[in-house]
């Protein structure tokens, strides 16, 4: 769904039309997007699909990071909130992964804010790649988040402490930025200073000041939670070792988004047990 739709297709006879009909080869997809970003200037492409068939693209994009070919890869599908198509479309382990991929932006958005900042500074990357994993469910807009925000990679979106010494602090990406809410307005009911942060890209958060790290995740606060809809892998840095990592590390199943994630535990209720338990 992500047509250029005042244009038409790129063809022989129409080599002035913009949108190129790859076909079911992600691969070769990939390929040519690196093509035309690096030997067409003044082009950017972009390309989408499932997020889960990155496994079949892997090598094009690793080209595009390894060549500093500036491709936007538009993900789709980014979670077991895809439902019924179960497990094989589903992924778990994919956002770890691409973490770990030098000179890649993994960018997660929360919202339209969000997928607007995330999209600007893939635009403005020409050196790296980005990928945006979006979700299929359809997600509110959120209070706190920005298009400015996301530029840090991860920021404040909810605060109700002082002195930089909230009680908890939840950490979340995507779809599930909107659950870290649900349950921080829970604790603040129960009399607790709770902060949220969503932290859309890891990488630009750690390119960060230490002082812009300490602003966020202050040192003596160890009571943290993070929930992200994947692998848990790699949030330990930043959850320390006394915090809580909410996700999933077993392969999805075939259910509607609401029951799935109540299955799997990726629920506001789990995010304030987990909170409780520090």
């Amino acid at each position: 769904m992500t047509l250029l739709k005042m244009f038409g297709d790129f063809q022989k006879d129409t080599p002035e039309e913009r949108n190129v009909r790859f076909g079911v080869r992600e691969h070769g997809m990939g390929a040519i997007c690196n093509g035309i970003a690096l030997h067409t200037p003044g082009l950017i492409p972009y390309c989408a699909t499932f997020f889960v068939f990155t496994d079949y693209m892997r090598g094009a994009m690793r080209i595009s990071a390894l060549s500093e070919a500036g491709v936007i890869y538009v993900m789709t599908h980014d979670s077991i909130g895809l439902g019924e198509d179960g497990p094989t479309h589903q992924p778990i382990e994919h956002l770890v992964s691409f973490r770990a991929m030098p000179n890649m932006l993994m960018f997660r958005p929360a919202d339209g804010k969000e997928t607007a900042g995330a999209y600007k500074l893939a635009v403005l990357n020409r050196k790296r790649p980005s990928i945006l994993a979006l979700s299929r469910q359809k997600l509110p807009h959120l209070p706190g988040t920005s298009i400015e925000g996301v530029a840090k990679g991860g920021y404040t979106i909810s605060d109700n402490s002082t002195d930089n010494k909230p009680d908890y602090i939840i950490m979340s990406t995507g779809s599930e930025v909107e659950i870290a809410v649900k349950a921080a307005e829970e604790l603040t009911k129960e009399g607790k200073t709770v902060r949220v942060v969503s932290f859309v890209c890891w990488e630009l958060f750690d390119e960060q000041s230490d002082e812009y790290k300490e602003s966020v995740l202050p040192e003596a606060v160890t009571a943290r939670i993070s929930i992200e809809a994947g692998s848990t892998l790699g949030w330990q840095k930043y959850v320390g070792s006394k915090g809580k990592t909410i996700g999933i590390d077993k392969f999805g199943a075939s259910a509607p988004a609401p029951k799935i994630y109540k299955e799997y535990g990726i629920t506001a209720e789990n995010v304030i047990a987990a909170a409780k338990s520090l």
